[in-house]
């Protein structure tokens, strides 16, 4: 028990180096993808003579090479033609920041997005194996550790033996409990038992891991339809979210990923994870833009200091190298 509180101390104890801002490991965490289309910016801003349409085709091409997709770029280059044509922009370098303003309106995080960081809540953690959806609820639970919620931690990825030992190993890390059971076990049972230890032990999140097999599509619905069912039955006080985590890495394949989680249960927010490993960091804008789901967590590198709630500002700054003023 002593090293238990030992390690919800060190959590806990945030160094003030790590407040050297989220946004310096995001800035740095988006290199790949800035780097992809900075030197293409740069070109058409400082290079072209005029506004016209090769100007417009060449920012086309560039966003559409980040994965930002061509209905969400076909979207932000309207919305940047409407702000050239009002403000009566001749010349190319001018748009730089109205283009960063046009992105920036295609991702809205709504004012309750977090409410259910205060509890109490159930949230469900989804996604296909491999993306670090594991990884992902246990840096989630470290960080409201590190805010003082009461987290609990529920294994319901029985089908994934090291999916389990993984977040055992990050309760541990977060300083915060699981309830978890042997391989093969009913996730809903799972989540039964972890629903009671919340309400009994008053916790503020409830974090259910769940298992990702998106290939069986008949018996993952079947089983988060259950879950559900259990947790509405169970723990009607609870405030509800389910994040689908997404590997940034992928592309366009993580936004079907989502648009398939989607069809088979009501995603209301999204993680994206290992932005710092991709060009591809457009992404973001993509599948917010999309789908309609707001961006609720990303991940930009392997500690949970590098998992932090979603910034659209920060973000855009991030991916044009914008200086931000460090907290």
């Amino acid at each position: 028990m002593d090293e238990f509180i030992t390690e919800e101390q060190e959590m806990l104890e945030e160094p003030k180096e790590e407040k050297k801002g989220f946004f310096r490991r995001l800035r740095e965490g988006m290199a790949k993808t800035r780097n992809s289309i900075a030197g293409g910016l740069n070109a058409i801003f400082h290079g072209s003579a005029k506004i016209d349409e090769d100007f417009y085709e060449e920012l086309e091409e560039i966003l559409i090479m980040a994965d930002i997709g061509v209905a969400t770029t076909g979207e932000i280059l309207e919305s940047l033609r409407e702000k050239v044509k009002e403000n009566r922009i001749k010349d190319p370098e001018e748009c730089r920041a109205l283009l960063m303003e046009s992105i920036r309106e295609q991702m809205e995080v709504p004012d309750d997005a977090y409410d259910f960081e205060k509890g109490p809540s159930a949230v469900l953690v989804v996604g296909v194996n491999g993306v670090g959806k594991t990884t992902t609820t246990g840096k989630i639970a470290g960080m409201l550790r590190k805010e003082g919620r009461k987290v609990l931690l529920a294994a319901a990825d029985t089908f994934r033996a090291a999916a389990t030992e993984q977040l055992v190993e990050w309760s541990h890390r977060a300083g915060c409990e699981i309830v978890a059971a042997k391989e093969g076990a009913d996730p809903a049972a799972v989540v039964y038992d972890a629903v009671s230890a919340a309400k009994a032990r008053k916790v503020d999140v409830l974090l259910c891991d769940t298992a990702g097999r998106l290939h069986n599509k008949k018996n993952l619905m079947d089983e988060l339809g259950k879950i559900n069912r259990v947790i509405d039955r169970e723990y009607p006080e609870a405030k509800r979210e389910t994040l689908v985590v997404l590997d940034g890495t992928t592309g366009q394949n993580a936004l079907a990923q989502a648009k398939q989680f989607n069809e088979i249960c009501n995603i209301t927010g999204i993680v994206i994870t290992k932005l710092d490993g991709t060009a591809k960091g457009g992404i973001a804008i993509a599948i917010q833009k999309e789908l309609g789901i707001p961006v609720k967590y990303i991940g930009v590198g392997e500690s949970v200091a590098d998992m932090q709630r979603f910034d659209p500002d920060a973000y855009v700054k991030a991916l044009f190298d914008v200086a931000e003023k460090e907290a």
